[in-house]
């Protein structure tokens, strides 16, 4: 029940935050979800937070890196990045919970099993 009451007050936070315009990055340390199961959070930015998939995306690429100061580096998919990426089964832009069961992982370009 707590848990529950602090997503929901956290989702109002995320709501005025974007209704002012502050820039949202995906993650943190103070984390919900167990290790592992973060991708859950993208589905709380849209259910309780009001964003939209491809914004609760872009929270965890291209906003990320551009906060990191690494957009030059990290948050695409580009001749030059780094070959991060996910494979997932289904349109995370349709359904973000696609994004909690990964069929694939690249990391620095080598596949990771």
């Amino acid at each position: 029940v707590k848990a529950r009451e602090a997503v929901a007050q956290m989702g109002k936070a995320l709501k005025i935050a974007k209704a002012e315009g502050v820039t949202i990055a995906f993650g943190t340390d103070a984390g919900v979800f167990e290790h592992g199961r973060n991708a859950g959070e993208f589905a709380l930015m849209v259910e309780w937070g009001g964003m939209t998939p491809r914004e609760a995306l872009a929270s965890a690429t291209t906003v990320a890196a551009k906060l990191l100061d690494k957009e030059t580096e990290i948050g695409r998919i580009a001749p030059g990045y780094s070959a991060d990426l996910i494979a997932v089964s289904g349109d995370p832009l349709s359904n973000v919970r696609t994004l909690e069961t990964v069929d694939f992982v690249m990391a620095r370009g080598r596949i990771i099993d």
